[in-house]
């Protein structure tokens, strides 16, 4: 929908899709659908959830056998971005490197866009 001929709205890395895979491994899950709601202290959240279907308008990334689908509302404040999937000694879970942020909060679970 807010696509650019040849270039994907999103980008997963090897670690954000093995993970997925091993995620979507255990169900019959179609993939996982991401979005943005709003929430937070910085006014917005991003949002992952199961798909059993895949919706017609979503945005589909693949990417090593992990599927990623972009909800229609979300696409705009999501092109560009990189998902990636770490691991420290005292957490782990999936990392949005995206370059429409303008501001986040201090744990990094909330997120500002610019006009938002």
């Amino acid at each position: 929908m807010f696509g650019i001929p040849g270039k994907q709205a999103i980008s997963i890395t090897d670690r954000a899709a093995n993970q997925i895979v091993k995620l979507m491994g255990d169900g019959d899950k179609k993939g996982l659908r991401v979005g943005v709601k709003k929430g937070g202290c910085a006014g917005m959240e991003y949002t992952m959830e199961y798909v059993d279907a895949v919706d017609p308008n979503d945005e589909m990334v693949e990417h090593n056998g992990a599927k990623v689908m972009i909800a229609p509302m979300a696409q705009m404040f999501l092109f560009g971005t990189e998902i990636d999937y770490e691991v420290s000694l005292l957490e782990s879970g999936f990392k949005f490197n995206n370059p429409n942020v303008t501001e986040a909060c201090g744990c990094g679970e909330s997120i500002k866009f610019e006009g938002m």
